[in-house]
């Protein structure tokens, strides 16, 4: 018998030895274990690691009943690490997490969608360099849908920042127009004034407008676009969306617009204030940027 499943035998004896007031000898006899070893259990002082681990438990628990069960253990260590200001070992977290029974959110796949003609299209300038020194030097974009409703359907248009992956922008629509796209470009340059960055996208029909690249020559951005068919091209902004529908979109159902909007806005202010990255030495989007700024 595991350590684990034994301490739990032994739970078990002592609250239903105090609820039903039966003997220990006849409990220990159902369980098969000697009513030594359950006296010697019930007697031991816990060391100062087994206190420890209670305590990380507590820390634990209370992090992943407040994201909804959405962390697995690289997130559950880095934000262990930073409530606990202590070096926790992965590895550890796992142990933790398999005592108490509790694992990750299993990710669903994207659907893909079609692509129109294009109107005009731009080279892939990008050219998977994912990497950014500074803030607003480059910016990738895209589109998602969810439903709600009877089969209703909510279109998400956003900009991301590639030197710390926050979001700079977004817009959810009832429509997937190009109104919806122009908003956010518009409410990324008043977000990030004489900005004048490579923004990245694939070839969707707003993107490939041409009054879209005449708002690009107006702020004076470069356009870059994906290949067709390469989605990993646009990598980051694919990878941002099956993290938002993972940790947010599919623990829920929606009935209404306002219910889903409401847990969009939560969870893009959660992701850029309180979500850590391993990739950005263990801070939230908005850390990493403040600290370059």
């Amino acid at each position: 018998m595991s350590q684990h499943r034994q301490e739990n035998v032994y739970l078990s004896i002592q609250a239903v030895g105090q609820m039903e007031s039966l003997p220990i000898q006849l409990l220990c006899e159902i369980a098969g274990v000697p009513r030594s070893s359950y006296y010697k259990w019930l007697n031991h002082k816990p060391s100062l690691r087994q206190l420890e681990n209670q305590e990380l438990t507590v820390v634990m628990m209370s992090l992943y009943e407040k994201v909804e069960g959405i962390f697995g253990y690289r997130q559950l260590t880095l934000h262990m690490r930073s409530k606990t200001k202590k070096r926790i070992n992965h590895k550890r977290v796992q142990r933790l997490m398999k005592r108490k029974g509790i694992q990750s959110i299993i990710r669903r796949k994207k659907k893909r969608y079609e692509r129109s003609t294009p109107q005009q299209v731009a080279e892939n300038v990008l050219n998977r360099k994912f990497q950014a020194e500074t803030p607003n030097e480059k910016w990738v974009t895209d589109v998602t849908e969810f439903k709600y409703g009877n089969g209703q359907k909510a279109y998400l248009s956003a900009i991301l920042d590639l030197h710390d992956k926050s979001v700079i922008s977004y817009v959810l629509g009832h429509s997937n127009n190009n109104l919806l796209v122009f908003k956010t470009l518009e409410l990324a340059l008043e977000a990030a004034p004489k900005s004048k960055p490579l923004l990245h996208s694939d070839r969707g029909f707003q993107y490939t407008s041409l009054r879209f690249k005449e708002m690009l020559d107006e702020a004076k951005l470069k356009q870059s676009m994906s290949r067709v068919g390469r989605c990993i091209d646009n990598g980051p902004m694919e990878s941002f969306w099956g993290t938002l529908k993972c940790e947010k979109y599919y623990l829920h159902t929606y009935q209404t617009f306002e219910q889903l909007q409401s847990d969009i806005d939560d969870y893009i202010h959660f992701y850029n204030y309180e979500r850590l990255q391993a990739k950005l030495n263990g801070l939230s989007p908005m850390e990493f940027r403040t600290k370059a700024a």
